[in-house]
């Protein structure tokens, strides 16, 4: 299955459908179902701009953010689906100067801790199978 490594808090806006763009400086002929990928890093600091930063632009969910401690990290949190890639978009969430992947029929699902990769990476089936046995 292919997945992508997003930076929280992004990582968890996509999966919870608050965020409809993934902001990348490259394009992408994929399109269809993949996981997200919670990247590793995230500081306080930087955690607390981007809050900050949302909050002043009227785009933090109703709910807000979770707090910092509670945003997994390392690993796999949800899925959606790339429905386009674009240059233009009126989407709130697009920025200028870089191409935004069209993300529909996003949704959360258990954290699989897993380590990430630059662009696509592949995750195969079997670990995924593995996990949900170990979780029951």
């Amino acid at each position: 299955m292919p997945a992508l490594s997003i930076r929280q808090p992004w990582a968890w806006l996509i999966v919870h459908g608050h965020k409809d763009i993934e902001n990348r400086n490259w394009s992408t002929p994929f399109r269809g179902q993949l996981m997200i990928h919670a990247g590793l890093t995230m500081t306080r600091a930087y955690y607390d701009q981007i809050t900050e930063e949302l909050g002043n632009a009227d785009m933090l969910p109703a709910s807000g953010l979770p707090s910092y401690e509670d945003l997994p990290r390392g690993g796999l949190v949800g899925w959606t689906r790339i429905v386009d890639c674009v240059e233009h978009s009126a989407s709130k969430w697009k920025q200028e100067g870089s191409f935004g992947f069209v993300l529909r029929d996003s949704r959360p699902m258990p954290f699989v801790p897993w380590k990430g990769s630059l662009q696509f990476f592949n995750v195969p089936g079997h670990a995924l199978e593995a996990h949900s046995h170990e979780a029951r």
